[in-house]
């Protein structure tokens, strides 16, 4: 045999079985009998039986008027054929033939009318009994308020009225796997309420026919099925809508590992899609009437717009309580001066909004974390952002995030990350806890290969005796409610970004007309100088000037490119060496008492106040602190300057007299060129750059600095860690 002759062996996989045809099975279930009538009302195919159960003789075309059916479903059939252009809702009637009583269904569908009849075994009397008890029970499902109560009631309700051995409430994930989390059962059967179903059990073809026929019925897994007959040539009759479509083999296969005799399944269907199923079985063959079938189905709709209002309610609060934070964050926005405090200071209504434990803000390098999360995993998940571009990100386990991060990342593994902020880099990341699952399934979730008649194919699995998995690395899914708030939270955000972005620009074009201006006036004064010393004017006084001059330009100056970092994100580079506070903030009071002398400075320090900090950049810290509080403070009043050393952190606080700030005000204290810092008469070349730059230089340090006014006196004090072994 040549190599192009050879027989291939195809890779059988999960997808053979949902490419199986199970709508066109060209056979139905042997309890009842079917006829097709084309779009001119003549016979076109039926099942074998018909002469069986019919008692009567099918011929090829034949006339609807020839086929000798009983007044009632021949009109049936008429009405149904005057809406052959669309699918028709079925049509049901009760019918005697050959001394036997018959449920008829009728329906249109894709040019053709099916007309199915299913033997019924109860009397109309008995059946009209079970529907009156569904019927009194529809009110109280109505009532339930959680869905697990609502489920648990539409299977009691269901198992009554139909008789079958186990019904359950299955619920599916996202995944498509599926949970019992309600069940009534016989006594005698083993519970199966808690276990999961593997995604697998419903390929998703079967998926389809459960969203278009919403109720299924197998009376009997060995019932031997009955071909369909017609023309040769002619399409197969889709099934997808009728009662009597016969059985997939494998789906028989899996009924009969189970032990299960009969069963019936009843959609339920949230928003268009499969929400879950009410799954029906007999350890015995169970023929149930098509009436009490649809009782079974109209519980199902209940109970489905009942879950609809539930959830619906659900994501109404849930959208509610977004809108409120979102409003209190864009007003925080609008009125503060640090995007990213202003944020962080909204992160337990986020977390709330978001139903999550954790939150991280970061723009420009610095990040804000929130919630039950260590310091290191903060930082790592910091600067394991998204990629730029990625505006929008949903991580839901381990392996979602990258190689470097994951070792640091375990019992975080679920992130939504949005990005408020791209030209510097501003993220909020959602975060929520790794959820170890001890997973009850229903039967280890496979399928095995067999090779048959007819190839090879995959079985359904043999045992569904409990088996156990540990799930590691994953957290709860984002749902489609809070992506959405996400999203709004991101449009409000870059909004605010982009007016904030417009006010930085605006900012830094009065920065340049100011420093023009402020700069010009020393510029002046050293030119002034220079020239009296080229004629011979005295040398110590012009000296003096120069070095006043020369010092308010270069504080200036270094201001600006100090702002400037810190717009471009690049922080203030503050090299850290351990350092006694007390040392740095005394030699900064030694240079402010010889350069103002006219001010009463009054420094208490305590020994051992050691810190991890940059030296240059706390005396600027504290030198800034100084000047403003000479620039708007009494005068004459003395300033204290207090350092500190507890237990774990040391302080230092600056205090002078001066009237209490307003709400206003304080909101703005670190805000670069505020109105009360321009042109202040004891300060004429400010900018309101001071407190701006402190703010900035204490959070790199990673300590806080606060306002507070008490008994006449405005004191700002700075709290830093103590260096590692340092203190009590």
């Amino acid at each position: 045999m040549s190599a192009d002759t050879a027989p291939q062996t195809a890779i059988v996989t999960l997808q053979n079985c949902a490419d199986e045809p199970i709508h066109v099975p060209g056979n139905v279930q042997a309890h009842g009998a079917m006829l097709v009538f084309d779009a001119g009302a003549r016979l076109e195919a039926w099942s074998a039986n018909v002469g069986t159960l019919l008692l009567m003789e099918p011929g090829m075309g034949m006339p609807l008027q020839a086929v000798g059916l009983p007044a009632p479903i021949a009109q049936m059939v008429q009405e149904c054929l005057a809406l052959c252009a669309g699918d028709a809702i079925p049509w049901m009637l009760a019918v005697h033939i050959g001394g036997r009583e018959f449920d008829c269904v009728a329906h249109a569908h894709l040019g053709r009318v099916i007309v199915e009849f299913e033997l019924r075994d109860v009397s109309l009397d008995e059946v009209g009994i079970f529907a009156l008890k569904a019927h009194s029970a529809l009110d109280r499902l109505k009532r339930q308020t959680t869905v697990t109560s609502l489920l648990q009631m539409a299977t009691d309700q269901v198992r009554e009225i139909t008789g079958f051995d186990r019904v359950m409430g299955y619920r599916f994930a996202q995944d498509g796997s599926g949970d019992v989390i309600a069940e009534s059962r016989s006594a005698s059967l083993a519970p199966l309420l808690g276990m999961r179903y593997p995604a697998s059990d419903i390929p998703a073809q079967a998926r389809r026919l459960y969203v278009i026929n919403t109720l299924r019925l197998i009376p009997d897994v060995k019932a031997a099925v009955v071909p369909v007959l017609g023309r040769d040539g002619s399409a197969a009759v889709d099934m997808s809508h009728c009662v009597l479509r016969s059985v997939s083999p494998v789906h028989i296969e899996y009924l009969n590992n189970m032990g299960v005799g009969a069963s019936m399944s009843v959609s339920i269907i949230v928003d268009g899609c499969l929400w879950g199923l009410i799954a029906c079985h007999h350890m015995s063959a169970r023929r149930v009437p098509y009436a009490i079938r649809m009782t079974a189905d109209v519980i199902a709709q209940v109970l489905a717009a009942t879950v609809q209002t539930l959830e619906a309610q659900r994501r109404t609060e849930t959208i509610a309580l977004a809108a409120d934070m979102r409003s209190n964050l864009m007003q925080s926005l609008l009125m503060g001066e640090d995007t990213l405090r202003d944020v962080a200071v909204h992160a337990g209504a986020m977390c709330d909004a978001l139903q999550c434990p954790a939150l991280i803000v970061t723009q420009s390098g610095r990040h804000v974390a929130h919630g039950a999360i260590d310091a290191l995993t903060a930082a790592v998940i910091a600067r394991a952002h998204p990629l730029a571009g990625d505006l929008l990100l949903e991580r839901r386990q381990v392996s979602d995030w990258p190689e470097s991060a994951r070792a640091h990342i375990a019992h975080w593994p679920g992130m939504l990350a949005i990005c408020f902020d791209p030209p510097r880099d501003g993220w909020i990341m959602a975060l929520r806890p790794e959820q170890i699952a001890s997973i009850r399934w229903a039967g280890k979730p496979e399928k095995i290969l067999r090779v048959g008649p007819l190839g090879g194919r995959l079985t359904p699995r043999g045992s569904f005796d409990e088996w156990l998995e540990t799930v590691r690395g994953r957290a709860e899914g984002w749902s489609a409610t809070h992506l959405a708030i996400a999203r709004q939270m991101q449009d409000e955000l870059h909004r605010a970004s982009i007016a904030r972005q417009t006010e930085t620009d605006l900012a830094r074009a009065q920065l340049m007309a100011m420093l023009g201006h402020d700069l010009r006036e020393p510029l002046q004064a050293i030119q002034m100088a220079a020239a009296v010393l080229q004629q011979g004017g005295a040398a110590a006084p012009i000296g003096l000037r120069i070095q006043r001059s020369s010092s308010r330009m270069n504080r200036l100056i270094s201001q600006v490119l100090d702002m400037s970092k810190i717009q471009m994100g690049v922080g203030l580079g503050a090299q850290m060496r351990r350092l006694d506070l007390a040392t740095v903030i005394g030699d900064v009071v030694d240079e402010a008492m010889t350069g103002h002398p006219d001010v009463c400075y009054r420094l208490v320090a305590d020994a051992g106040a050691l810190v991890e900090g940059d030296a240059d950049r706390l005396a600027q810290l504290a030198s800034n602190l100084l000047s403003n509080a000479r620039s708007h403070g009494e005068r004459t009043a003395p300033i204290d300057i207090v350092v500190a050393a507890g237990a774990k952190e040391a302080t230092f606080s600056v205090s002078n007299v001066a009237e209490a700030l307003d709400q206003a005000a304080v909101r703005s204290l670190y805000q670069p060129f505020k109105a009360a810092s321009l042109h202040n008469a004891h300060n004429r070349g400010g900018m309101g750059l001071g407190l701006y730059i402190a703010e900035r230089i204490v959070t790199e340090h990673g300590g806080t600095l606060a306002y507070a006014h008490a008994q006449g006196r405005v004191t700002f004090t700075v709290t830093l860690a103590l260096a590692t072994g340092a203190g009590g």
